[in-house]
């Protein structure tokens, strides 16, 4: 990004609201660490959820091909919070809603990868150690800038913040893509002892602690790692003392299942904490025999909890197109919107 070097002043059109922006950062990120409350979701221009109205100013656009964005908008002066850095004072239009105000403000920190470890054939564990705290809740993500890689990528945490470790360490479990830029550089560039920017914590779809109902955590490939984290969260939450948590993770083969040694690994397994995979194709692979559930992870969810969904917390995490599978099925079960939560990642 081609800063100025100068922060700007941004005002928000209709109320006293301003905030500034820092020579590096982009109005979405900069409003939010200043605590006003700009609805977005992705964060890395795929969506079009965090759109304003330029009223007054000049702004940078980082990424111009960015999906979110069309045509459309730039006759109307409407730009992305997400990729858009000023480069000078603006005043914009946009709605604050109530719903976004970041529980953590995010902050740029940076972090040293310090270990890594393989959890699947393709899903490994990365930790950073950070040059400062970050608080965030169980199930929020962060954005990291990889070298050589244009813009950010966006990986959840998977482990919590305990509030007393020093220096704090942020856990990422990420799937690799195939030829997939970002993931080829964390998988195969980035060595123990290099240094990265990182940038959050950033998320909607975090734990709801002030809710007493069942949970339903559903996580398929990098969704683990979310998911990894409200179950945590759950199990060292001493308010959700009574809260039973299932958790459901799909994958594509017996090979690809992972998650339940984590779960083991908490106070009040198999009392309160209950773990279930299903796969969607069982064609035998050589080491796996699988005696599990069968199906994508929405039907298996509806086979096993039926119409009680109506009455559990849900998180879920996954590749798009299970995420949209889970949506419609909740839908058509008539479970409330508010007691689902999830992050649009693309």
């Amino acid at each position: 990004m081609h800063s100025d070097g100068h922060a700007h002043r941004i005002t928000l059109a209709s109320s006293d609201q301003t905030f500034v922006c820092e020579p590096g950062d982009v109005m979405l990120r900069s409003a939010l660490r200043t605590g006003i409350a700009f609805p977005y979701e992705c964060n890395v221009g795929a969506c079009g959820n965090c759109k304003f109205e330029l009223i007054e100013g000049d702004v940078e656009v980082v990424w111009p091909e960015a999906p979110g964005w069309t045509a459309k908008d730039r006759e109307r002066r409407r730009y992305l919070g997400c990729q858009s850095a000023p480069r000078g004072d603006c005043t914009i239009k946009m709605r604050p809603s109530a719903h976004y105000a970041p529980k953590h403000a995010p902050r740029r920190v940076s972090g040293t990868l310090t270990e890594r470890r393989a959890i699947t054939h393709d899903i490994e564990e990365f930790r950073f150690t950070l040059s400062d705290n970050m608080p965030f809740e169980p199930g929020q993500y962060a954005l990291l800038t990889l070298p050589g890689v244009e813009g950010q990528r966006a990986y959840s945490m998977s482990n919590i913040d305990e509030g007393i470790v020093e220096p704090r360490e942020l856990h990422f479990q990420v799937r690799r893509v195939p030829n997939g830029r970002g993931t080829g550089v964390l998988f195969d560039t980035l060595d123990i002892g290099m240094r990265i920017d990182i940038d959050g914590p950033y998320g909607m779809a975090y734990l709801r602690r002030d809710v007493k109902r069942d949970i339903l955590c559903i996580a398929g490939g990098s969704g683990l790692a979310p998911m990894i984290s409200i179950a945590r969260g759950v199990a060292a939450e001493p308010a959700l003392d009574g809260v039973k948590l299932h958790f459901l993770y799909g994958g594509r083969t017996p090979r690809d299942v992972c998650g339940r040694d984590m779960l083991e690994a908490l106070p009040g397994w198999a009392e309160r904490l209950h773990f279930q995979a299903a796969v969607s194709d069982v064609a035998p692979d050589s080491e796996t025999v699988w005696d599990g559930h069968v199906g994508f992870v929405h039907t298996v969810a509806e086979t096993l909890f039926g119409e009680k969904l109506r009455d559990m917390e849900i998180y879920f995490a996954g590749p798009p197109a299970m995420g949209a599978a889970i949506q419609r099925a909740l839908i058509a079960l008539k479970v409330p919107f508010e007691q689902v939560h999830f992050d649009q990642f693309y």
